[in-house]
C-alpha cells in the first residue's frame, strides 16, 4: 500500500488555474429551464445532464413570481436560464413568442443572467402524453404539465450540448 503525503494539495486532480477558471465555475453551476405560459411557469433545473422538474409557479402576481424564481436561483445556485421560445410550427413567431422574449430581458435584467432560448414546439403535448402514462388524475396531471414541459426544454438543451 502506498502512502500519501498529507498535503492535499499535491494529489489535487484539478489544477488550480483551471478551477478557478470562469469555464470551469460555469460547468459547476445549475441552468433553470422556464416554460412560461400566461397563468403559471413550468421550472426545472439541472446540474449535470439530467433535468429534474420543480413545482410550478403561478404567474398571476408578477412579483411574487420574480421572488419565487430568485429564490430558486439562489437556492440552486444557477448560472444560467433556458426558456422555451414558442413557434409556430411553419417558424414564423407568434403573439407570445413576443411575450416570452419580452419575458427574457426582464429576467436577464434583474437576474443578471443570460437567457438561452430553446425552440418548444409541441412540448407541453409531449409532457402530457408521458404524464397521462403515470398520472391518471387529470387534475393532478394539469398541475405537473408546466415543469415536465419545461424538464423537456431543459433535457433538448443539455442533450445538445453533449
Amino acid at each position: 500500500m502506498v502512502s500519501r503525503p498529507t498535503d492535499p494539495i499535491a494529489y489535487d486532480p484539478i489544477p488550480i488555474a483551471l478551477a478557478c477558471s470562469p469555464k470551469a465555475k460555469e460547468n459547476t453551476l445549475s441552468i433553470l429551464a422556464i416554460d412560461y405560459g400566461k397563468k403559471r411557469i413550468g421550472l426545472a433545473v439541472s446540474s449535470t445532464f439530467i433535468a429534474t422538474p420543480l413545482e410550478s409557479i403561478l404567474t398571476d402576481k408578477p412579483e411574487d413570481m420574480f421572488v419565487k424564481i430568485s429564490e430558486i436561483i439562489k437556492e440552486y445556485s444557477v448560472g444560467k436560464i433556458v426558456l422555451g421560445l414558442p413557434l409556430n410550427m411553419n417558424d414564423t413567431a407568434s403573439e407570445m413568442t413576443k411575450e416570452v422574449r419580452n419575458f427574457a430581458s426582464v429576467i436577464e435584467k434583474r437576474f443578471d443572467l443570460k437567457v438561452n432560448f430553446v425552440d418548444e414546439r409541441l412540448t407541453s403535448k409531449d409532457a402530457e402524453s408521458k404524464l397521462s402514462l403515470s398520472e391518471k388524475n387529470w387534475r393532478k396531471r394539469k398541475k405537473k404539465i408546466d415543469s415536465a414541459a419545461a424538464c423537456l426544454i431543459l433535457q433538448n438543451y443539455l442533450d445538445r450540448k453533449k
